[in-house]
């Protein structure tokens, strides 16, 4: 089992930045592939990005391609998601969800999901 726990979401305006954290608890919690995802109203949950075990590999969703970078830090058990360039259809609760196993992050299929973190770009 691991908890996960996202922080630094908040209102910024368009063309903005701002950073994500996720905080990752449990049992060997830094071998774990991580992603992030993002839920709207009325929206399906969309992927944005996921990185590997040892940060060694990333994919992104063309969305957000050029705009957002994931990185980790296994020693502090904490991945980030930087977002620059913000646009007003950025606006979600930006979810972080981890796996174990390579092959169910690479179908975007993830066990353990965080409750999110409310990103808000006004225009």
């Amino acid at each position: 089992q691991v908890q996960l726990v996202e922080s630094g979401g908040g209102l910024v305006q368009a063309g903005g930045s701002l950073r994500l954290s996720c905080a990752a608890s449990g049992r060997t919690s830094s071998s774990y592939h991580m992603g992030w995802f993002r839920q709207s109203p009325g929206k399906e949950r969309e992927f944005i990005a996921w990185i590997t075990w040892s940060g060694g590999l990333t994919y992104y969703a063309d969305s957000v391609k050029g705009r957002f970078t994931i990185s980790r830090d296994n020693a502090k058990n904490t991945v980030y998601l930087q977002m620059n360039s913000l646009k007003p259809d950025d606006t979600a609760v930006y979810i972080c969800a981890a796996d174990p196993r390579l092959s169910n992050a690479l179908r975007l299929e993830f066990d353990y999901w965080g409750q999110g973190t409310q990103v808000t770009v006004s225009s």
